[in-house]
């Protein structure tokens, strides 16, 4: 089942690149008592994930941080190693945007994001959304028709959405 408004996010965890290598972080820790955007993207370094959905959430990160979000969170089944070299590639990390790697696509599949596209090598990945999150309760979903598409999922979109 796919979550929808309304819904609370499951915990799990997921990794973060720390200064001593690989560190879990669960959801749980990064969304009570906050307000939090999380987006998900099938994958680091591919084509739309790089050219326009990370760049329309470091265009968007201070409008965002104005309106009270504690931390935009950029999520993909990929792990964390990849996720810092992507998100120092990108700008992303500078911008202050949270890399996490979803390796087993744990949480992914547990909020129904999940797809398979076994002839460009993607198993289990994440569908590609924006979300507003306050308190861990889902305020807003905008969740993508395909994959290759970015417009009702880009930070400018779910900006927006919040006024």
């Amino acid at each position: 089942m796919t979550i929808t408004t309304g819904d609370t996010l499951p915990n799990a965890t997921l990794l973060l690149m720390g200064d001593d290598g690989p560190t879990s972080v669960t959801m749980v820790e990064k969304l009570t008592d906050r307000k939090v955007v999380i987006f998900g993207l099938p994958g680091a370094y591919t084509g739309t994930c790089t050219t326009a959905h990370v760049p329309s959430f470091i265009r968007t990160a201070e409008a965002f941080k104005a309106k009270g979000v504690d931390e935009i969170i950029c999520l993909s089944v990929n792990d964390p190693f990849v996720m810092k070299a992507w998100g120092e590639d990108t700008g992303a990390i500078a911008a202050g945007i949270t890399m996490l790697g979803d390796a087993e696509s744990e949480f992914t599949k547990a909020i129904g994001m999940n797809f398979s596209a076994g002839p460009a090598g993607f198993v289990e990945r994440s569908k590609r959304y924006a979300m507003l999150v306050e308190n861990g309760v889902v305020t807003i979903l905008n969740e993508e028709a395909g994959p290759g598409q970015c417009e009702i999922s880009a930070g400018e979109t779910l900006l927006e959405a919040m006024s």
